[in-house]
């Protein structure tokens, strides 16, 4: 699976892994997509049934979760863990919910490159995961400019959507 030495140019690509929760989570994650075809993309969602827009792996599925449901988010964050170890990211991007802070955590601790984009939704504050991402993201990510004057370090490059 993936790009072969050849098509990457003899070395072989990054691994990304790109995971967002269901709903407008990944609405504006698959938005990204071809800022990912450079990768080779793991794809990993709460949405069953749900298809990657880009690359030539299936997507991942794991239970969704929140923090009202303990052991839901136990089993969800077992399921990433897997999913991450086994794949072995140089990147990984999310726009979250739960799951997709989770999965920062987890690819933090392995080495990876993190970033956090807060969902266009939170136009008046930061999601919880969202504030709590800024710890284990190496990069930081609103897509409400004036929410940077209210957290340091928080930046904006633009809307998703």
């Amino acid at each position: 699976m993936g790009a072969t030495r050849a098509e990457s140019g003899g070395k072989p690509r990054k691994k990304l892994i790109a995971i967002a929760s269901a709903g407008g989570h990944w609405v504006q994650l698959r938005r990204l997509s071809p800022a990912f075809e450079p990768y080779d993309t793991q794809y990993i969602t709460t949405l069953p049934g749900a298809e990657a827009p880009s690359g030539t792996r299936p997507v991942k599925w794991i239970a969704d979760a929140s923090r009202s449901e303990p052991f839901r988010l136990l089993k969800s964050a077992l399921q990433m863990a897997f999913i991450i170890l086994r794949f072995r990211p140089d990147v990984l991007i999310t726009t979250g919910a739960a799951p997709g802070y989770m999965a920062l955590q987890i690819g933090k601790l392995l080495g990876a490159r993190t970033i956090w984009i807060d969902s266009i939704a939170n136009a008046d504050h930061l999601s919880m995961s969202g504030r709590l991402a800024r710890r284990c993201s190496d990069l930081w990510l609103t897509q409400w400019e004036h929410l940077t004057e209210l957290h340091p370090g928080l930046q904006f490059y633009g809307k998703v959507i």
